[in-house]
């Protein structure tokens, strides 16, 4: 039942092409410079050094139901209004749908890059300003299909990740859960490394 409901979401995405992407939404990033073959992901469990927060990294699946991501208005405010497009330079949160944690950074070292990590926080979707992102993006809307970064508010980092960034049995180990995952880290310059896209998922309408 599960995988039949995210096979109708990606049916239902797989017809918006050419709209906005809106509040509310479930929908699944993928990386641009790793070949729009990797997905963001994470699932319950926690990285072993560091903040020891939830894991997020960028995998090479994309029917994985621990990439879908819900769409929502900035910590501390209200709710956005459901179906809304969602402006280029507005600020949202992503509340992973599994776990319910948001997508999060802060200034300690990502395991592997040694930039920032990426993680999941917060309890049931609340958590703090370091789960604020901004929408940087062309013209009016954040459109699917569309490249696009997104910088946090509080490090002033951006999502991303690399193609060469690889957690592998030397690097994390034989029983590695996460083996063949991308790190997602933040990223200080703005280049291809931080250049996503919206492929698949739920896109609300009014």
């Amino acid at each position: 039942m599960k995988l039949l409901l995210i096979l109708v979401l990606l049916v239902v995405f797989a017809h918006a092409d050419d709209k906005p992407v809106t509040c509310g939404s479930a929908v699944k990033l993928t990386h641009l410079e790793s070949g729009s073959k990797n997905f963001l992901y994470s699932e319950n469990k926690n990285l072993g050094g560091g903040s020891g927060q939830q894991i997020v990294t960028w995998i090479p699946d994309r029917s994985a139901s621990g990439a879908l991501w819900l769409l929502r208005g900035p910590n501390g405010e209200e709710e956005c209004d459901a179906g809304t497009p969602i402006r280029c330079g507005s600020k949202v949160r992503f509340t992973h749908v599994e776990t319910r944690r948001n997508l999060h950074t802060h200034g300690i070292q990502s395991p592997l890059s040694r930039q920032q990590e990426i993680t999941g926080y917060g309890e049931d979707g609340n958590g703090d300003t370091g789960d604020d992102w901004v929408v940087e993006c062309s013209g009016k809307y954040w459109m699917r299909e569309k490249p696009v970064r997104f910088l946090n508010t509080d490090t002033t980092r951006y999502l991303g990740g690399s193609n060469n960034v690889k957690f592998t049995q030397q690097n994390c180990g034989h029983g590695c859960p996460i083996l063949h995952h991308l790190e997602a880290f933040g990223r200080k310059q703005k280049d291809s490394y931080s250049e996503v896209k919206v492929e698949l998922g739920v896109l609300l309408s009014q």
